[in-house]
């Protein structure tokens, strides 16, 4: 398995290639449709994501895409899952996995991100879908006297479980630590 995970990764990071992030949630790209005035049914985006997994060529610049739950449960026009048809095209599917960014308790101002219970069933389940990686997003707001030490280990810890979970499924993690500087903040205070 060890062998699969590091061939996965050395691919995933090909010269030339990036990986496309195609996790919105349906509130996510329900708020897209509406600039176009079009209704946000599961047949529409379906459609918009298969415009965009059989766009010709796609494989030249991508070499992973980033799915959303309802997406790697999906199929193009022809039937083919998604993730079949994105493996066909030399491109590896992949899993959004956590469940979001939600307020750490006792620490105001600061995030955790949520989704390990139960995320080794659902790693299994993914993998049997076809995603060969795992996408884990944490949120670190740096403001006044923000991120804490708490926080930070919260978040380290989460995405910490969620890589072990990954592997002993055969899946790449991919960890994003985001870091938000929302705040107006000095260069140093950044820094730190």
């Amino acid at each position: 398995m060890a062998a699969d995970l590091h061939a996965t990764a050395k691919e995933l990071v090909a010269d030339d290639r990036g990986i496309l992030a195609a996790d919105e949630s349906s509130g996510t790209i329900e708020k897209r449709f509406d600039t176009i005035e079009l209704e946000s049914t599961e047949e529409n985006r379906r459609a918009y994501r298969d415009l965009l997994f059989t766009t010709p060529g796609l494989e030249e610049s991508v070499s992973g895409v980033i799915l959303y739950d309802e997406t790697l449960r999906q199929a193009s026009a022809d039937g083919t899952p998604f993730a079949e048809l994105l493996t066909r095209r030399g491109i590896i599917p992949g899993i959004k996995v956590d469940t979001g960014a939600k307020d750490l308790a006792g620490a105001p101002g600061e995030k955790v991100t949520e989704g390990l219970d139960g995320l080794r069933e659902r790693l299994e389940e993914y993998r049997g879908l076809g995603a060969r990686f795992a996408k884990w997003r944490a949120v670190i707001t740096i403001g006044d006297g923000i991120p804490t030490a708490y926080c930070i280990e919260a978040n380290a810890h989460a995405l910490a479980r969620y890589a072990a979970l990954c592997q002993e499924q055969g899946l790449v993690p991919i960890v994003e630590p985001e870091v938000l500087m929302d705040a107006d903040n000095d260069i140093e205070t950044c820094y730190r």
